[in-house]
């Protein structure tokens, strides 16, 4: 399958953009949840976890929570509405459309408003245990934008819109040009989908992007990405990530001890999401990762299509795995009550968010492509890779 066109127009898109702007203040900066503790209350809102970590001097874990779930989605949904509002003019702003629209193309796997609402909900259960919790403004805020934007992206269709913010007429003059640049070949764009008669090197017609036949030291640059979180899971998983401190006894807990703790609260669904998430994905990101170098080195010709498909469920699973940093950062913000309760990050937790950050970079920086390459390399009599 080429491609899978949608039926939606520009309208729906639009009106779900504008509809979902003025709930981001409400989600980012309004109380998120209220907790109440022997007569003690607290209430925190999305920005609250992220401030707390950084007085903490825990900045990476801040700077993480602050840019995924909040200023990056952000920046898209404004990104979005600025290019559907402005192809709804007489003359739209192409030469402005094409780089914000490139942006949100870029922009899309690092907006995880609905990780960072699941984990909210495995936040919630956790407190409930530890004392009275009540879901405030900025949740409900939350969840609808939440619903909004997955609307949005069904409705989109990124190459449909890409032939609206550049109608084939307005850059046959910037393909004439790429013509002109000597040895062209038959390139198709990463941000686009483009394919264009262009040296490597140029730029595409259409969105202005660099285009490269393979990317440029793709399997070296993901194979020591792949290396560095294979190191950090070990930690990751034996170095506790909070420590919840109860009437001045601290207890640590590690990514399998709060799955376990879930699981004996009868909480079962909510055990088998976080341990799918945050212990099966990873090792399978890495795993899947290690097998698409190695075949991609060896030029292995058998079940190409399928380690194509395997790439393509990495790349669309990895960031579910931020489940456990969101969830620090929603109970760092709320259980601060001193000696009562009060929860304190590990290093663990940075080392998680390590793992989640580099495996994502290393799916983007692996380039499928490679693979095929390889094995037709291989299918030449007397070639190798």
């Amino acid at each position: 399958m080429l491609r899978r066109g949608r039926k939606a127009g520009a309208s729906s898109p639009l009106a779900l953009a504008l509809a979902a702007l003025p709930l981001l203040p409400l989600a980012f900066l309004a109380p998120l949840v209220h907790l109440t503790l022997l007569g003690r209350g607290i209430s925190a809102a999305l920005t609250t976890g992220p401030v707390l970590l950084d007085e903490g001097g825990w900045l990476p874990l801040a700077a993480v929570v602050l840019a995924t779930a909040c200023f990056l989605p952000a920046l898209r949904l404004l990104g979005l509405t600025f290019v559907l509002a402005g192809l709804r003019l007489s003359r739209p702003p192409r030469h402005l459309l094409r780089p914000v629209f490139r942006a949100c193309e870029h922009l899309r796997p690092w907006a995880m408003v609905e990780v960072y609402l699941l984990g909210f909900f495995v936040a919630y259960s956790k407190l409930i245990d530890l004392a009275r919790v009540r879901v405030e403004l900025a949740g409900y805020a939350l969840a609808a934008v939440m619903v909004m934007m997955a609307l949005l992206d069904d409705m989109l269709d990124p190459i449909g819109l890409w032939e609206e913010v550049a109608p084939r007429g307005t850059y046959a003059r910037a393909h004439a040009r790429v013509l002109m640049a000597g040895r062209p070949r038959l390139i198709g764009c990463l941000c686009c989908g483009l394919v264009s008669e262009a040296s490597p090197g140029a730029f595409c017609p259409r969105c202005e992007s660099r285009l490269r036949a393979r990317k440029p030291g793709g399997l070296g640059r993901s194979l020591a990405l792949v290396v560095a979180a294979a190191l950090l899971y070990v930690p990751a998983n034996l170095l506790p990530i909070m420590t919840v401190d109860y009437y001045g006894q601290g207890v640590p807990h590690t990514i399998l001890s709060g799955v376990e703790e879930l699981a004996a609260s009868g909480m079962w669904p909510l055990a088998l999401l976080v341990f799918f998430a945050s212990i099966t994905v990873p090792v399978l990101k890495l795993f899947g990762l290690g097998v698409l170098l190695a075949s991609a080195r060896h030029g292995t010709r058998r079940r190409l299509l399928d380690r194509t498909r395997l790439y393509r469920l990495i790349e669309a699973i990895g960031r579910w795995s931020m489940i456990d940093v969101f969830m620090l950062s929603i109970l760092v913000g709320v259980v601060q009550l001193g000696l009562l309760a009060s929860v304190v990050p590990g290093s663990g937790a940075v080392a998680f968010a390590g793992v989640v950050i580099l495996t994502m970079l290393a799916s983007q920086s692996f380039d499928p492509r490679l693979m095929w390459d390889a094995a037709s390399h291989n299918r030449r009599p007397g070639g190798a890779a």
